[in-house]
């Protein structure tokens, strides 16, 4: 039986290798370290860093996994040869006024299209079973209808079986977050769990202000909820402008602010611990409630980019929202969310809403959350997205427009590509689908109109040669439409 001191040597362990080799992964990524760059032995990294040999070869190995580093034969350790960056995006530049939202009908034909088996499809980010590791869930599965089979003859009451809401709050641990099981509310989805913030702290008309470009089902969320979006400037790599949004609060009657600090959907941008911190402040200071979305932050590359908000909030202010579908067991179908000092009215909603859940299905994810393994299925996520971003972008950067821009997120499985020479990316949609090829124009991701030359790339379905041919065959379907 694994009691809690082994898990925290375990995580005491985990975390000293990961710390390791995420310092020497942010020394790659800025250049520190050339491409092709000899760096230390395992003996000379374990004596650099004070730690064990073991330790060392941990680290290597993490950076090895996610394509950052490879050894030589009787050479030793190089920093790997990754593919040139393109350009990435210029920040947003939305109106400085709130919209009404009408997104619903393109995002509708884009998700149906894309769910379609007749088509390759880089228009979700629904990842692929391949991604997950399928017999830890069905064991996890298995065994909670063996030991809890007489729930499925009860009628499921409350917020969530407290077992699920316990795994919640130690998951939440690897974010910075100190969160009360019993302040926890377990629904069907991340979606919902936004939802029903947003119903708590605000009435039809009101505004919400939001990054641009943003989620397109954070926009149909508004439209459902007659709500306003203020979308606010927002860099490709660093994400929300907070000197933006505190002229908003200044000058707009702003309600709530709705943003995903790390890894957004679809930039993939990932704000810097002082902006959260100061982000956290800001909220509290104004008494406007902030509603942040964590869906993605397991995938994150850098431990400091899986830190949330939350972690910084202590006025209560911020209303954390997260799930398990892009990182754990889509299939499960279970979000999470802990709403501060609106806590009790959104239990409340909750209860009118949808109602409690199926508890068999609580008790197999509180099972997999607290299994030993599941940190080492994050790390291989983590390491095969990885590698699979590094050949999109190569591809993008081989096959595509001169003059194409590209986000290099750090980590998840999305990127935001920005066409050169005006080119339509409804016009580029719709010659795609001609070849059975589906992608998200940039309409999809504003009230406005201002990302048109923009789509959306996502790849966590299936990535093989068929699917890397479709990549290219998109890129010369731009260049034909282009005249190039």
């Amino acid at each position: 039986m694994t009691t809690a001191t082994d898990d925290l040597s375990r995580s005491t362990s985990d975390t000293l290798y990961l710390q390791i080799a995420e310092r020497l992964a942010r020394s790659i990524r800025s250049g520190t370290l050339a491409r092709g760059a000899r760096i230390p032995s395992v003996r000379e990294l374990a004596r650099q860093q004070g730690v064990s040999p073991s330790t060392a070869v941990q680290a290597y190995r993490a950076l090895e996994d996610a394509r950052l580093i490879e050894a030589r034969p009787r050479s030793g350790y190089f920093v790997a040869a990754r593919p040139a960056r393109l350009p990435e995006p210029e920040p947003s530049a939305p109106p400085a006024s709130s919209l009404a939202v009408d997104v619903s009908s393109l995002a509708e034909q884009v998700l149906k299209l894309a769910m379609s088996p007749d088509h390759i499809s880089f228009g979700a980010v629904c990842p692929s079973a391949d991604l997950f590791q399928q017999e830890r869930i069905r064991r996890a599965v298995s065994r909670a209808a063996q030991r809890h089979r007489a729930s499925l003859c009860t009628y499921p009451v409350g917020p969530g079986h407290l077992d699920l809401r316990r795994a919640i709050a130690r998951h939440a641990l690897r974010m910075g977050c100190q969160l009360e099981p019993h302040q926890l509310v377990v629904t069907n989805s991340c979606l919902e769990s936004i939802s029903l913030c947003l119903r708590a702290v605000t009435r039809p008309g009101d505004v919400v202000a939001l990054e641009s470009p943003t989620h397109f089902s954070f926009l149909e969320i508004l439209e459902s909820l007659h709500l306003r979006a203020l979308e606010i400037p927002t860099h490709p790599r660093t994400g929300l402008s907070l000197d933006a949004l505190q002229l908003a609060f200044d000058t707009q009657p702003v309600k709530a602010v709705l943003a995903v600090p790390t890894l957004s959907n679809p930039l993939g941008s990932s704000m810097t611990l002082a902006d959260r911190r100061r982000l956290a402040q800001m909220c509290g200071q104004q008494g406007i409630p902030l509603v942040e979305d964590v869906i993605y932050n397991d995938l994150a590359e850098q431990e400091d980019k899986r830190r949330a908000v939350k972690a910084f909030d202590s006025s209560g202010h911020v209303m954390i929202c997260g799930s398990f579908s892009k990182t754990v067991a889509p299939g499960l179908r279970l979000g999470w969310l802990e709403a501060g000092r609106w806590s009790t009215e959104v239990q409340r909603l909750k209860a009118v809403q949808s109602g409690a859940h199926t508890e068999l299905l609580e008790h197999a994810m509180a099972d997999v959350l607290t299994q030993p393994g599941q940190e080492s299925a994050f790390r291989q996520m983590r390491a095969t997205v990885a590698a699979r971003m590094d050949a999109a972008r190569h591809l993008i950067a081989e096959s595509f427009p001169k003059g194409t821009r590209v986000t290099d997120p750090a980590g998840g499985f999305i990127l935001w590509v920005e066409l050169p020479g005006g080119l339509d990316s409804m016009v580029l949609s719709q010659a795609c689908l001609e070849r059975r090829i589906c992608i998200a124009p940039g309409t999809m991701f504003s009230a406005t109109d201002r990302f048109r030359h923009c789509i959306r790339l996502g790849f966590g379905g299936r990535w093989d040669e068929t699917q890397q041919a479709a990549l290219r065959e998109v890129g010369a379907i731009a260049r034909r439409l282009l005249g190039g």
